[in-house]
């Protein structure tokens, strides 16, 4: 075996020597009885030990204590990465439009475990090439490579979600403002409207509007959580139907008319992005016919002429 394949295999097994030394110290059972001290240090940990990590007779306790201390370092390693790549407002939106907590360092941390997992994989790549006897320069970046595959299909896969989303709330827009309409017709109040919209209906702008009703019952007003749903949201149509509802609440203008008038503006809107769609489709469409079956064509009408002059026929 060569230096490759001997530096693989050693590899592969400090790996699993590792994984079962770590597997086996975790079944470790702890003897004894559990003291009064560390029964009753749960419900006093603010004052005695906000860690977590020592116990009530002064002892420590190793496993907690490792655990805490690969915590803090994850988590300082966490904040070197976002400070490294930065972006942190556009992370938030799409975060926010994804529908999810937008929180910076956790997306950043979830994307660093994606770069530590794709890479991983990439090294056991290399090594199965290197036992195969199949290993190469250029085998040498493959982790590296998987490494930065992953922490960018981690942001396209929230930038997708973000994008699917917010296409989801517009196409419920038109449909939502309709029953408002319907139900400020009938004679209910806008919150009352609302709020039925958003018991009845299912889809992620019913989700928001469920969310403000809440807020309203915790105290926020009706105007402050609209506005607050148009910023989590981010979505130009129901930023500017929400602006406009707000308006008629603070003026006292007729909501119904209001609404019905939002309604149409967005199915318009809707047209319309419908048939920029089908335009951008209908030159996708091209693609295959252009680069695929006109050449197939003429290859088929040439091709037999050319045969023909070479047999002298």
């Amino acid at each position: 075996m060569s230096i490759l394949t001997d530096a693989a295999i050693a590899v592969l097994l400090g790996a699993a020597f590792g994984a079962g030394v770590w597997t086996l110290l975790a079944l470790v059972p702890r003897w004894g009885a559990v003291p009064l001290g560390r029964r009753i240090a749960p419900y006093i940990r603010d004052v005695t030990d906000p860690a977590g990590t020592t116990l009530h007779d002064g002892a420590v306790d190793p496993g907690a204590a490792l655990a805490g201390g690969a915590r803090a370092a994850w988590l300082r390693l966490r904040a070197s990465v976002t400070r490294a790549l930065g972006g942190g407002d556009s992370v938030a939106r799409r975060l926010q439009q994804a529908g999810r907590d937008p929180d910076v360092a956790a997306f950043r941390g979830r994307q660093l475990g994606w770069a530590i997992g794709a890479a991983a994989a990439g090294g056991a790549l290399t090594v199965a090439l290197a036992l195969a006897g199949r290993f190469t320069g250029a085998a040498v970046l493959l982790p590296v490579v998987a490494g930065a595959a992953g922490a960018i299909g981690c942001d396209l896969l929230l930038t997708a979600r973000a994008r699917a989303r917010t296409a989801r709330i517009a196409e419920e827009l038109p449909t939502m403002l309709e029953f408002l309409a319907l139900c400020l017709a009938a004679g209910e109040g806008i919150l009352d409207s609302i709020r039925r919209v958003s018991a009845v209906g299912a889809g992620e702008l019913t989700l928001e509007l469920r969310r403000a009703v809440i807020e309203v019952g915790t105290g926020a007003s009706l105007g402050e959580a609209l506005t607050a749903l148009a910023r989590r949201v981010d979505v130009a149509a129901v930023s500017r139907a929400i602006d406009q509802l707000v308006a008629a609440i603070d003026r006292g203008a007729p909501l119904a008319q209001t609404l019905e008038a939002q309604a149409v503006d967005a199915r318009e809107e809707a047209k319309r992005t419908l048939i920029e769609q089908a335009g951008r489709r209908e030159i996708g469409m091209l693609v295959p016919l252009v680069f695929g079956l006109l050449p197939l064509s003429v290859i088929f009408a040439v091709f037999p002429g050319i045969v023909m002059l070479r047999i002298g026929l």
